[in-house]
């Protein structure tokens, strides 16, 4: 049994819930109400995908190597007008 590791983009939904997609398999988005349930599908959708591809005969493709990552928390602050 083979393992990947892939990078997934949860994005929050202004309706609430989240989106999810997975930039190294193109065109693998789910969503769902919550974390957990987001994260779940993503999980199922990843290996809906993986599984096509090897139905297809399609080569799986490896999660890219990062050039770097940087992840900034920023708190920003407006005056407010009184």
């Amino acid at each position: 049994m083979s393992s990947y590791t892939y990078t997934v983009h949860l994005e929050p939904d202004e309706e609430g819930g989240y989106t999810v997609t997975v930039p190294a398999l193109p065109g693998c988005v789910t969503e769902g109400d919550d974390y957990e349930e987001a994260m779940a599908n993503a999980q199922e959708a990843i290996l809906c995908y993986l599984e096509s591809l090897l139905k297809d005969g399609e080569p799986i493709p490896l999660e890219p190597q990062p050039v770097g990552v940087i992840d900034i928390g920023l708190r920003v602050e407006f005056p407010v007008a009184v």
